[in-house]
């Protein structure tokens, strides 16, 4: 079983870049698709991105454009570079290993971390 450890979150202004990583341990990265979703207090869940064992990415409409993920194998990361962030983008941060074939989908990550928080003030 892979371990995934986020960092990287912080408090920035609107409009400001922030790159967060996801960091393997135990097993290879590369074996895995890699999932982030975010959670706000007091709402749901959301499934944001996902970059699979290929580098192929999805992104929800909500942060498509303005979101861009990206793998390290070599170093065993994953990044998720945010961009034009806008503050309901404050959230949680976590990250997640799927080995299902539907990678893109929410429904085959369930061992979400503790995250990062990602504050972004108006």
């Amino acid at each position: 079983q892979v371990q995934l450890v986020e960092s990287g979150g912080g408090l920035v202004q609107a409009g400001d870049s922030l790159r967060l990583s996801c960091a393997a341990s135990g097993r290879a990265l590369r074996s895995y698709h890699i999932g982030w979703s975010r959670q706000a207090p007091g709402k749901e869940r959301e499934f944001i991105t996902a970059i699979n064992r290929s580098g192929g990415t999805y992104y929800s409409d909500s942060v498509k454009g303005r979101f861009t993920t990206s793998r390290d194998n070599a170093k065993n990361t994953v990044y998720l570079q945010m961009t034009s962030l806008k503050p309901e983008d404050t959230a949680v941060y976590t990250c997640a290993a799927s080995v299902n074939v539907q990678w893109s989908n929410a429904r085959w990550y369930d061992n979400w971390g503790q995250g990062t928080q990602v504050t972004v003030s108006s």
